[in-house]
């Protein structure tokens, strides 16, 4: 386990470097002082669905048939207990770059990976 941490690390320090390295080459891929307009064309109106009905299907079926369907569809149905956090998905649109695919915080990115989605 320790070595696929340390793997990670290696691979990702490696990756910061090369990412740096070709920006310095190539520059920025967009214009200076560019801004996203995201924030003027976007409106965010969240609503939680009722899952009840899914719930009950769920607590219908046996242990196999579980097992079935987390190995074809991983975690979802923990998905079932989660509260959606409306103010948290407007404040991560507002700091969305979708130039860059990245969350930018002032001069600050931050960039989702493959763990965190």
């Amino acid at each position: 386990m320790e070595n696929r941490f340390l793997d990670k690390v290696e691979d990702n320090a490696i990756f910061r470097i090369w990412s740096e390295k070709v920006q310095l080459e190539k520059g920025d891929s967009l214009a200076k002082g560019y801004v996203s307009e995201l924030w003027d064309y976007t409106r965010i109106s969240v609503m939680q669905n009722s899952l009840q009905e899914l719930k009950e299907i769920w607590d219908q079926w046996n242990d196999e048939t579980k097992q079935l369907f987390y190995s074809n569809y991983g975690d979802l149905p923990y998905l079932f207990d989660i509260k959606v956090d409306e103010q948290l998905f407007q404040t991560l649109a507002q700091y969305w770059n979708s130039a860059y695919s990245c969350f930018t915080f002032g001069k600050v990115d931050l960039v989702p990976t493959v763990e965190n989605l």
